[in-house]
């Protein structure tokens, strides 16, 4: 009789675990990791943050900014954070590599990425430049179009490229619309030389919020709940500007990072520009299939991609 009846509480207990293990992992913050420090770029998440979107939605939420050389695949494996913001060749990148990714969110729907040459010149037309870039990568895009353009660019990678490009160690640099290229503006420079992406057939969209397919799956719910809050974030942000910019800079002050509200300012009306869709000029927050297909074309003809990753292998 007193057999039967440890076997019947260790089976309510058997039954109860897997309630216990949900209760657990509810009580546990959902880290999300941006790519960079802070700054206006992750606006949305702040305002998620602090407007209380996140708390509705009942998921706890951690933003921990990496250090600049951190890598960002190493704290997913590591799970040192539930989800990163990461461009979308770098995702493909890590997807082809044997790392399965899946999209929860996608923010921009087109590249920041540019070049800037120092003398006013067309950076295509360059030669033998050289050319800083970030040691972090994601200018996978760049580099594969460089040998198409006739040029032989020696790379010059760095934690902070814009320095050395004001510093005249480089004959040009590759920038960041939203970021880095105010910075050479706002040290005085023409910027006449300036090769968006964007603008020559080369927009493949860029931002987006990747968790590793494993812990989406044990973790949907919540990271969908994390998606929808988030996305109300950078909503809220289009809105209310003003106030969003005065979120951004208690972040920045948090971190005591060297900017001004006026750069972060033309940072966030960038980073919201690149947010519409180039057709409908619509935030439509969703991969698209063809700029999938374009970053395919580029990365595995230019040997970034050992392989093409289609668009499925990064959807839930």
């Amino acid at each position: 009789m007193r057999l039967s009846r440890v076997l019947f509480l260790t089976f309510l207990l058997i039954l109860a675990l897997p309630s216990v293990v949900a209760g657990q992992e509810a009580d546990k913050p959902f880290v999300l990791s941006p790519q960079w420090m802070a700054q206006a770029q992750f606006a949305g998440y702040y305002a998620a943050q602090e407007k209380g979107f996140y708390d509705e939605e009942g998921v706890k939420v951690e933003i921990v900014h990496p250090f600049a050389t951190q890598d960002l695949r190493e704290r997913l494996s590591n799970s040192e954070a539930d989800a990163a913001t990461l461009p979308l060749t770098e995702a493909m990148a890590m997807v082809a590599s044997g790392f399965p990714l899946v999209n929860i969110l996608q923010t921009s729907m087109n590249t920041a990425l540019a070049i800037v040459s120092r003398n006013g010149q067309d950076p295509t037309s360059l030669g033998k430049a050289k050319v800083s870039t970030w040691r972090s990568g994601f200018d996978q895009v760049v580099r594969c179009m460089a040998s198409d353009w006739g040029t032989q660019f020696q790379w010059i990678e760095a934690a902070n490229p814009v320095s050395l490009f004001i510093a005249s160690a480089v004959d040009a640099t590759v920038t960041m619309t939203y970021n880095e290229l105010f910075l050479i503006k706002q040290a005085g420079f023409n910027t006449v030389g300036v090769y968006k992406l964007k603008d020559h057939d080369l927009n493949i969209q860029e931002e987006g919020v990747y968790m590793p397919r494993s812990k989406y799956l044990n973790d949907k719910d919540r990271a969908d709940r994390f998606s929808r809050a988030s996305r109300r974030g950078w909503e809220w942000v289009a809105e209310h500007q003003d106030e969003a910019l005065d979120i951004v800079m208690k972040y920045v002050k948090e971190y005591r990072i060297p900017t001004n509200r006026i750069i972060q300012k033309l940072m966030l009306q960038e980073v919201l520009s690149l947010q519409l869709d180039p057709g409908s000029r619509q935030r439509a927050f969703v991969l698209r299939p063809d700029m999938v297909d374009k970053a395919n074309k580029i990365l595995v003809g230019g040997g970034m991609l050992s392989r093409e990753v289609k668009v499925e292998e990064l959807l839930p």
